[in-house]
């Protein structure tokens, strides 16, 4: 979902004609070269407005490229005060922090502006937080129970082989949704294009390829063309996430797991349980599709037959 017209005419305002036309420059940049997601673009674009919104009442004044470009370390400073001040947490005001300072890597290396000020501001220190995933009995009942709260058969299928997706292969949700008919696995490996465009090839177990098998069955409406969406919400448009985060809070609540139980603790649990079977680390990383540049290139070291070999070994009771 791409930002609509209000929306980018509210990241604008406080803008002169040059710098408005360089921060459209920078969100095409982050759409078509940086390949981010249309969730990513938009906190992107919020997070700059508020510091587009601050910087102009800062300073009194239109904003125009050169200003981005004597901005000092006093008025990062008072930005990221600002936002103490009105209560933002720490890690919104690290991401915001960590917007700003992708908006100056893309004025250095593609506008010729530079600005070391914004080098020298460190960030609010962030409370280290590692993954929560279920225990395997927990991550098998949701699978198990999830369906139980559908209202229509074929809904329940679609329910059961989305969260199937997420802990039997370790998908993003939204790398599970945006799949289509011809993503459809027949073999025991799918290809999975992840964030930025990257793909990647992931071992499918057989009873995933069940799930989906009968949800594809029972769904009323068409699925016939392979670049239609795979999963359809009630209206035969392509599934939202948050179809499947509401499905997972009712599952939640039924079975007395706590608020960490969301569809992408089913991501983690797939790693953690593939872990705690044997699995190596590097191996994990490849099926995760993480974006580490170095982590990568060792990773395609790993063949896929090794990794299937170690999957299997881990989820042969799935």
């Amino acid at each position: 979902m791409k930002i609509n017209a209000l929306d980018t005419e509210t990241l604008l305002i406080g803008l002169d004609g040059d710098a408005a036309a360089l921060v459209m420059r920078w969100r095409r940049y982050l759409e078509s070269e940086r390949r981010v997601s249309a969730h990513t673009l938009d906190g992107y674009s919020r997070d700059f407005a508020g510091f587009i919104g601050f910087i102009a009442g800062h300073t009194g004044d239109t904003i125009s490229p050169r200003t981005f470009a004597r901005l000092s370390v006093r008025d990062f400073r008072a930005f990221l005060a600002s936002k103490r001040g009105s209560g933002v947490g720490a890690r919104s005001t690290a991401r915001a922090l960590s917007t700003v300072r992708n908006f100056y890597r893309f004025l250095a290396r593609n506008e010729g502006i530079e600005n070391d000020a914004i080098k020298a501001i460190q960030g609010p220190k962030l409370p280290h937080r590692v993954p929560r995933p279920l225990t395997e009995e927990g991550a098998r009942t949701v699978m198990e129970s999830i369906g139980d709260l559908a209202e229509e058969d074929w809904i329940a299928a679609r329910d059961t082989a989305v969260i199937a997706l997420l802990y039997g292969c370790g998908l993003r949700i939204a790398e599970a949704l945006s799949m289509n008919v011809g993503d459809v696995p027949s073999g025991d490996t799918m290809r999975i294009t992840g964030k930025r465009g990257k793909e990647r090839v992931v071992p499918v177990l057989p009873a995933v390829r069940d799930t989906i098998g009968l949800y594809r069955k029972l769904c009323p409406f068409a699925l016939g063309n392979s670049d239609d969406a795979l999963f359809v919400g009630k209206r035969g448009g392509r599934l939202s996430p948050r179809a499947v985060q509401l499905a997972m809070q009712k599952v939640r609540a039924v079975l007395g797991l706590p608020e960490s139980a969301t569809p992408h603790a089913l991501r983690h649990s797939f790693a953690t349980h593939l872990l705690s079977r044997g699995g190596d680390l590097r191996t994990i990383q490849e099926l995760l599709g993480h974006a580490d540049l170095k982590a990568t290139q060792v990773y395609t070291e790993v063949d896929s037959a090794r990794l299937l070999d170690v999957y299997d070994k881990a989820f042969r009771r799935a």
